[in-house]
């Protein structure tokens, strides 16, 4: 572990006990460094100033709750880089906060394995009316019984106004003060793991919010070699990048310890630029399992990673940088692409059903091939990687809300398509991330919507949106106001009426599929090597997957053309009995030719419905 981290003293405030409060600060810039204690006992108390840029002190008489501010070389005041709660917002002044004064009710929790999870996205501020945590709370139970292992929870971390995707976080240690704060995010936790329940939390390293950011005053945060799309780059490898990650990682291990968090979605790692001989990424990596194992708990690290680049989830000795998993958009694209029909941007590189076969045999569909879209090779190969290392999906909050309207698929494909997408990713071998509504194929878009107060921002965000869209090849003339109320209202989920119906009738089909998942063992076990797909690319539009393990196996058939078709089968000899068919009428379908059995000696014929997904387990 590098010595950055080694240090006793925590960023931040610390409470101490006796009404006695620690403050660090990283203010390289500044020559002195004071903390404005804010309310009835108000003060100005000097740091001391130490080594690499750091100035810290003890002060006595600070309970928890009191607001206070840093005084840079008596100029200017601003918020703690490293608060852990912005009760006023994210302009306000930060407050010290005891988070260990929380009573903890899941001593024995350990946490679950990345096999066993399903993965249920969510946005604190649209699944509910209130737009809380403590409002999560009621519906666990409901999400638990859908089979759900893991909610995943989009970013957090203070932003600007009341309403945000949590991307433009500015202060990464806080916790977001209209979804309740610190305590609010502990509480959901706990009643997560009392349920069963791990929680995945979507952190942000590769940049900072554009409104309420003020890194730079402290010190050299950003980078002025690189850029993101959102603005500078982190300063990852340059002059005083020691301190830099030990902000990010000392945020991610507090994420784990003091919050019970049991894994990291790590946001854009393609945007996080590091040339350094150890990166960032390998040493956050050490940093998290170090902490994991010491507390006797499972913690993992998923990557987002548009590079599809393997070096990110292979092991240390091999040179990768040890990550645990990745969400495979390849996968999401090719699955898209057959269902819809889409060939703009990104998915003018999919679209057969040889695509989807590639991404369910290896995991990356381009590992290398010439991709249209980008205009060169693209990847390098995960075909060796183990298939917990993929999480996979047929929505989530960029593949919705990156779109002109937040159209769901739900309003882009026909029901049988829908139950179809379901199949595609809960049968497969790796690792299933559901959107929140789309078990019951929920009617409310995903809007982008946020509620900056700089008008400057708030321009510059409509027309980042419109530039975006263009680019993507979406005529789209009106795009709706990510600054306006309306837009954030439309997206928020109203599951007290979608009940009955299609929508009851899909969420008990996702219910039917997650259990099987669970409790066949072929589907249970996760494998890449134990699994035979094959394809037929003529207008019968079928690929089918037969998966093995313990003795047990399965047989499943996604047929993505629309119309009935007779396809002749090559099936090992024996009974094949029907577990699952989605044109079934108990999941208003529209009508199986399928038997109960299936009775092969090698090869038979098969009749399949439209747009149809049909699972069979072979008598032992």
């Amino acid at each position: 572990m590098s010595p950055a981290i080694e240090q006793d003293v925590r960023l931040g405030a610390t409470v101490l006990g006796a009404a006695r409060c620690r403050f660090t600060v990283w203010a390289p810039r500044a020559q002195r460094a004071e903390v404005h204690i804010l309310g009835p006992q108000e003060r100005l108390a000097p740091l001391s100033p130490g080594e690499r840029g750091y100035h810290t002190g003890v002060l006595e008489n600070v309970e928890p709750g009191t607001p206070y501010l840093y005084r840079l070389d008596g100029a200017i005041e601003r918020p703690d880089p490293a608060s852990r709660f912005q009760p006023r917002g994210a302009h306000g002044p930060s407050a010290v906060v005891d988070l260990h004064a929380f009573a903890w009710g899941d001593a024995g929790w350990r946490g679950i394995a990345l096999e066993e999870c399903i993965f249920y996205e969510l946005h604190i501020g649209t699944y509910t009316p209130e737009g809380t945590f403590d409002a999560i709370i009621p519906r666990l139970d409901e999400l638990g019984g859908l089979g759900v292992t893991a909610i995943e929870l989009m970013p957090v971390a203070q932003f600007v106004g009341d309403r945000n995707w949590g991307y433009d976080g500015v202060r990464p240690h806080a916790v977001q003060n209209s979804y309740g704060g610190p305590e609010g995010l502990q509480r959901l936790v706990d009643a997560c793991h009392r349920r069963g329940l791990a929680v995945a939390l979507d952190v942000v390293y590769n940049h900072i919010g554009p409104e309420g950011n003020h890194l730079a005053d402290f010190g050299p945060y950003f980078s002025d070699r690189y850029r993101t799309p959102w603005g500078p780059a982190m300063n990852f490898d340059g002059p005083h990048s020691d301190e830099v990650r030990r902000f990010f990682i000392e945020n991610a291990l507090d994420w784990i310890t003091e919050f019970h968090i049991d894994a990291l979605r790590l946001d854009a790692l393609h945007a996080i630029c590091d040339l350094s001989a150890r990166p960032f990424l390998e040493e956050l990596a050490i940093a998290v399992h170090e902490r994991a194992s010491d507390l006797g708990r499972r913690v993992h690290l998923i990557a987002e990673n548009e590079r599809n680049d393997s070096r990110f989830l292979r092991p240390r000795e091999l040179g990768g940088c040890g990550l645990d998993a990745q969400w495979n958009d390849d996968f999401h694209h090719a699955l898209h692409a057959l269902l819809t029909g889409a060939r703009v941007g990104y998915y003018q590189d999919f679209g057969e059903l040889a695509h989807l076969a590639t991404a369910w045999r290896e995991g990356y569909v381009y590992s290398g091939q010439y991709s249209r879209y980008r205009r060169r090779r693209h990847g390098n190969s995960a075909r060796d990687l183990p298939a917990h290392q993929f999480v996979v999906f047929s929505q989530n909050h960029d593949q919705v809300g990156n779109r002109p309207h937040g159209e769901r698929l739900s309003t882009l494909v026909s029901f049988e398509a829908l139950k179809l997408a379901a199949g595609s990713v809960l049968l497969s071998p790796f690792v299933p991330l559901l959107f929140m509504g789309e078990e019951y194929a929920a009617p409310a878009p995903f809007h982008y919507f946020v509620s900056h107060a700089d008008p400057t921002v708030i321009e510059a965000v409509r027309r980042g949106r419109r530039e975006e869209f263009a680019g993507f090849g979406w005529e789209e003339t009106e795009v709706p106001d990510p600054q306006a109320q309306e837009t954030f209202l439309r997206s928020r989920l109203d599951q007290a009426r979608e009940r009955g119906g299609r929508h009851r009738v899909l969420r008990e089909f996702y219910r039917e599929l997650i259990r099987l998942r669970k409790t066949v063992p072929a589907l249970a076990s996760l494998s890449k090597e134990r699994m035979q797909v094959t394809t037929s690319e003529s207008e019968d539009g079928l690929l089918c997957a037969r998966r093995w393990a313990e003795g047990s196996e399965v047989f499943a058939a996604f047929h993505f053309g629309a119309d009935h078709a007779t396809v002749r089968l090559t099936l090992p000899a024996g009974t094949w009995h029907k577990r699952l068919d989605s044109a079934e009428e108990r999941w208003l379908g529209t009508g199986s030719a399928l038997p109960v059995s299936l009775e092969s000696e090698g090869e038979l014929e098969v009749r399949f419905s439209r747009q149809s997904v049909a699972l069979f387990e072979r008598a032992r």
